[in-house]
Order: structure tokens, then C-alpha cells, then sequence
């Protein structure tokens, strides 16, 4: 399997609610199903995602004379020696370092590559009225590492007509935090942060692009208590062929998370503190637009949600067999959590048989959201509030999905790669809106061969 997929959008959660969110993710998976037995069969599932961000860049968005020209990760690794050396070599001149929320800056975390394995273990009874499996997984990227396990159980009654199914996954992740730059540094430095390290002898400037250097104080950021992340979930789900020519299937789940919960490197801005800049000074009154080349504002504190959250999905499909050239296949989900958000998600496809080979089928897809209650946008935040989020993925949105794909299946597997017979191919493409700007698009390509 691979994809391609590209994203653009105007309110960047790393700047607090506005800015760049330029995204270009390229993922490949191999998936190998090697049947042991009769009855046995291990699955191994292998992938590795690569993606550049123009907002993940901005968790050190410091350019120029300055800051970004020796930096890793985000001037925020936790690594005290290398940003000594970026503080001791740095060149500071008149304009110093500088940045602005809608490009992409120089730094290390404009990129990064995500790694993950998993392998599934499943056995079959002899009459095939049972089966249960039992999985494990792994994935790691530069920030972030989970590991997780599970197992669950299918019975089919009915002359296989009905089946019902329970899951249950363990998933045990631990983030290495990485805060933004100008807070890491005060973490660091306490609030003498300013004259020493990494923006020693930086201008910081106020709203009216007046000098205000021993202003700043982010005094609200305290480091994360905790670094893991801990999800349970239990699934449960009902299969039942209706009729020669109707299926559906109703599921639930139930899920449970515990831990760092918000994201350490997004940014944000109350609107009861006064607002500070590195960069170019002429450029703060246009800040919140395009316009804005070379000037970044200092975060106030960083996101800050609930240690817990539990979250309730419930949802339906429905296939129906028209005739032998049409089938319709739809879907329906509704979306609770203690969050806040409430959601609907509604789709259909319409598989449209070509020939014994080729088949096409147009997608739809709507979903709408409530926002969060912890949810505001970029500085509208009070400094008294204890949670708060201007991740605009937790905001109230509607989006549509667009798409179409073309399949390819040969049931005699006439070609031939090797000893291996070529099974099907399958291309899909789809475009997303989301009704607050953000829009992407994304292609996949799937090939399956069969051993001979």
C-alpha cells in the first residue's frame, strides 16, 4: 500500500490558532497474511510515514541571523549541551532571529518519519463459527512512542448468516516532550531566560513594535507532570444478512484515555496578556495576515487539557445489492465525548462493476462537529481558565469528502510477478474541505498478490 497526501489550511494549532498548515505526508505499508496451518494465520504489518510540516516547523520558527541556523528539533530537545552551542556560536546582528506563523521555517521539525509494525495472530475453529485473534504493535517517531496489544473473538451463527464480535486493544504510548522554543528556554533559564542562551542579546518587542525585553515572562508555563498516554478500548459489533440481496452491521465502542492528553509544542495566546514579538518590528500590524514576513509572537503558555477523556461511538452500515453492474454501500456514526464534542459522519459508495475486471466507485462523505468545551480560538483564551485549546480540530466544523477509485481483480491471478499471482489493484483519490479553510487531498495505491 502507499499514499500521498497534501494539506493546506490558515489556523496552525503550533501558533496558537492561526497560521500555515501546509502538510505533505508520503506512507507505504507492507502487509504479509501467511496461513500456518488450516487454521492459523499470521498477519505482519509493516509502515513508515515521512511527512514535511510548515506548522510543525514553527515549533521553532526562528530563522536567520540567529536562532534557526544550528537548530534540531525545535531549540526545545531537552538537550541542555546542544542548545549552549547554539547560544555560544549563534551571529546576533540587528535584526537578530526572526519568523512569522505562515511559512515554514528552517528548523528540524519541519519534518519527521513515523515507523510502526504490528502482527496479528488468528485461529479458526474447525467449522470456521469461531475465530479469535490476538495482536500486538509498535510505532515510534522522533517525539513519540506507542506499544499496544489485543485480542478479540467472532461467532457465526445462523448458517454464517449473523456474526457477532467483541475487541478489546491496550495501547501504552509515552511522549518526549518537545515545548516550544521561547518556553523551553524559560524552563531553562527561569525568567533571566532572555539575557542568557538561546536569545541572549534579542530584541523582544511590544505590540507597538517598541523594545520590551525584560517584559516578557510566561509565568503561567510549568513543565508537563506527566509524559504517557495511556487507551483502552472495547469494541463490540453485529453482522446480519438480511435478505439474498441486504446486509448491515451495527457496532459500538468504548474508550478510555489516560495521560498527557494535549499536545506540549501548541502555542497559546491569552487574550488578558500583553502580546510580545521577535523579528522585524514592521511587520506586527499584520500579524494575523499573509502579509506577515518576518516577525513571530511569543507564546504565553502552551495547551492544557484533562488528564482524562472518554469518548462513546456508535454507528451503522448498510449494503445493498441492486443488480449485478450496482451495489450501495453506506455508513453512519455518531460521536460522544466527556469532551464535549458531539459528531456525525455519513457516507456512501457506489460500486460500479465495469466488467469481471474493473470496477469504479464514486465516494461521499459529510461529517459535522461540536466543538469542545476547552476549545477557543487564537487569543480569546482567559489566563484564570485551567484547560484550554486552540486546536482547531477540537472546534466546531462541518467537512465534505470527495472521491473516487478504480479496482482491479483477477480471481484466476493470471499474472505473474515471480511465483506470486497478481489478486487485485486498487487506486482511490479524494478531496477534503473543512468549512474553517483547511483542505487536502490524497491519493492511495494498493496492490495484492497471492502465492501460487
Amino acid at each position: 500500500l502507499a499514499s500521498y497526501y497534501v494539506q493546506d489550511g490558515s489556523k496552525s494549532s503550533v501558533s496558537g490558532g492561526i497560521g500555515s498548515e501546509k502538510l505533505t505526508d508520503v506512507a507505504s505499508n507492507i502487509s504479509v497474511a501467511m496461513p500456518l496451518n488450516d487454521d492459523d494465520v499470521l498477519t505482519v504489518d509493516v509502515g513508515i510515514s515521512a511527512y514535511t510540516s510548515a506548522s510543525s516547523s514553527n515549533i521553532n520558527p526562528f530563522n536567520a541571523s540567529g536562532a534557526s541556523g544550528n537548530s534540531n528539533n525545535s531549540g526545545a530537545s531537552g538537550n541542555d549541551d546542544d542548545d549552549d552551542k547554539r547560544a555560544n556560536t549563534k551571529a546576533t546582528s540587528a535584526t537578530g532571529p526572526y519568523g512569522t506563523p505562515w511559512q515554514a521555517s528552517s528548523g528540524a521539525s519541519k519534518s519527521d518519519q513515523l515507523v510502526s509494525v504490528m502482527a496479528n495472530y488468528s485461529h479458526s475453529s474447525d467449522s470456521r463459527n469461531f475465530i479469535w485473534n490476538a495482536d500486538v504493535s509498535f510505532s515510534n517517531e522522533y517525539d513519540y512512542t506507542s506499544a499496544g496489544f489485543g485480542g478479540g473473538i467472532a461467532a457465526l451463527f445462523n448458517e454464517k448468516n449473523t456474526e457477532i464480535n467483541i475487541k478489546a486493544n491496550v495501547y501504552l504510548d509515552q511522549w518526549r516532550p518537545i515545548y516550544p522554543t521561547e518556553l523551553h528556554e524559560y524552563s531553562k533559564y527561569g525568567t533571566n531566560f532572555l539575557n542568557q542562551g538561546y536569545f541572549s542579546g534579542v530584541t523582544v518587542y511590544n505590540e507597538n513594535g517598541i523594545s520590551a525585553t525584560e517584559t516578557y515572562l510566561p509565568t503561567k508555563f510549568k513543565d508537563l507532570a506527566l509524559t504517557n498516554r495511556n487507551s483502552y478500548s472495547a469494541s463490540f459489533g453485529f453482522s446480519q444478512v438480511a435478505t439474498k440481496k441486504m446486509q448491515f452491521s451495527l457496532f459500538f465502542d468504548i474508550l478510555q484515555q489516560e495521560g498527557m492528553l494535549s499536545t506540549p509544542y501548541h502555542r497559546i495566546y491569552f487574550a488578558d496578556k500583553a502580546n510580545y514579538y521577535i523579528g522585524q518590528a514592521q511587520y506586527i500590524p499584520d500579524y494575523e495576515s499573509t502579509q506577515n514576513k518576518g516577525v513571530y509572537q511569543l507564546a504565553d503558555d502552551i495547551e492544557r487539557l484533562p488528564n482524562t477523556r472518554f469518548k462513546i461511538p456508535v454507528g451503522a452500515r448498510l449494503n445493498y445489492y441492486l443488480n449485478e453492474r450496482l451495489a450501495v454501500r453506506t455508513y453512519y456514526r455518531y460521536y460522544w465525548d466527556d469532551w464535549g464534542i458531539t459528531s456525525h459522519t455519513a457516507s456512501i459508495e457506489l460500486p460500479i462493476k465495469l466488467s469481471d475486471k474493473f470496477t469504479v466507485f464514486p465516494t461521499y462523505r459529510y461529517y459535522t462537529q461540536g466543538n469542545s468545551k476547552y476549545f477557543a480560538p487564537y487569543e480569546t483564551h482567559l489566563s484564570t481558565e485551567k484547560y484550554y485549546t486552540s486546536d482547531y480540530d477540537l472546534s466546531t466544523f462541518n467537512a465534505n469528502q470527495y472521491g473516487f477509485g478504480v479496482g482491479y481483480t483477477d480471481i484466476f491471478t493470471n499474472a505473474k510477478i515471480w511465483k506470486f499471482g497478481l489478486k487485485n489493484i486498487d487506486f482511490r483519490y479524494s478531496h477534503y474541505d473543512r468549512n474553517d479553510g483547511l483542505n487536502a487531498n490524497i491519493v492511495s495505491f494498493g496492490i495484492k498478490f497471492v502465492e501460487q
